[in-house]
């Protein structure tokens, strides 16, 4: 008996990978978070599985029902929204598994920061204009903010920020980025991407809560950065004519001309 961890990427149906979808197919019991996880992924469950909608469900009360799948000799999946690294309490649960001596697998998902980029058919990181990409958050009630992981911190590197879990922040996360980024920087929310009803407001930091003003709610993404209306930006050298590298040396003297690598 395994319980299989699986991103069930950020909505739509088709973006759940090939082994995400197998591991469902295979297994008896399926757990899944009802708030986020569309009706059509659970489709792959096989007949007769017991399926358990975990939304209304404390910790104890799903380690129980693992526990018992593990009695039964029933494998297991687990499916949590987007990405499993992030934001999707797997860590407490594998703690408890792992005391139990309950074996596990974990299988990654289309996280909903990607999804959002690709709704907005933009690359958050740009030559000369930003190379990282910062996801995080505001506290909320579930969770605080280690001091030193501020807005203000991050806002300061000038990345491209994707942040979650915050449009009921957003008034204050204008204000604490304004003084970095300035009140044109571009600002882009998605909500619910991927989803049919996925929404998105683009404008600025100055502009982005009159935008929104209130329309969106839990599943919505920021993104903040000069990536977002950038047209003037380098190209990079990966492509650049001239350019040597391993897959392309420009001539004999290139130390990649008679590599084998």
């Amino acid at each position: 008996m395994t319980v299989h961890f699986i991103g069930a990427g950020p909505g739509a149906p088709d973006l759940l990978t090939l082994r995400g979808r197998d591991l469902i197919a295979a297994s008896p019991v399926c757990l899944y978070a009802g708030s986020l996880i569309p009706q059509a992924v659970l489709g792959h469950c096989p007949p007769g599985a017991r399926i358990v909608n975990t939304a209304s469900m404390d910790l104890d009360a799903i380690v129980a029902e693992i526990s018992a799948a593990h009695s039964a000799g029933h494998d297991v999946a687990r499916l949590h929204s987007g990405d499993l690294s992030v934001w999707s309490a797997m860590g407490e649960q594998l703690r408890r598994l792992r005391a139990l001596d309950i074996p596990f697998t974990v299988t990654p998902g289309v996280p909903a920061f990607a999804a959002a980029a690709a709704a907005l058919e933009t690359e958050l990181t740009l030559p000369a204009l930003a190379q990282s990409l910062v996801l995080t958050r505001t506290p909320g009630r579930a969770s605080t903010m280690p001091p030193a992981e501020s807005l203000a911190n991050f806002a300061a590197t000038g990345a491209t920020l994707a942040i979650h879990l915050s449009i009921h922040n957003l008034d204050q996360l204008t204000r604490d980025l304004t003084p970095f980024y300035d009140a044109d920087c571009p600002v882009a929310v998605v909500w619910r991407a991927s989803w049919p009803d996925q929404r998105i407001v683009q404008a600025t930091l100055g502009t982005i809560g009159a935008a929104v003003a209130g329309s969106m709610e839990r599943t919505a993404i920021i993104l903040v950065g000069r990536v977002l209306d950038a047209e003037g930006f380098g190209e990079s050298s990966l492509y650049a004519k001239g350019y040597d590298r391993r897959f392309r040396p420009q001539n004999a003297d290139s130390p990649y001309a008679n590599s084998s690598e």
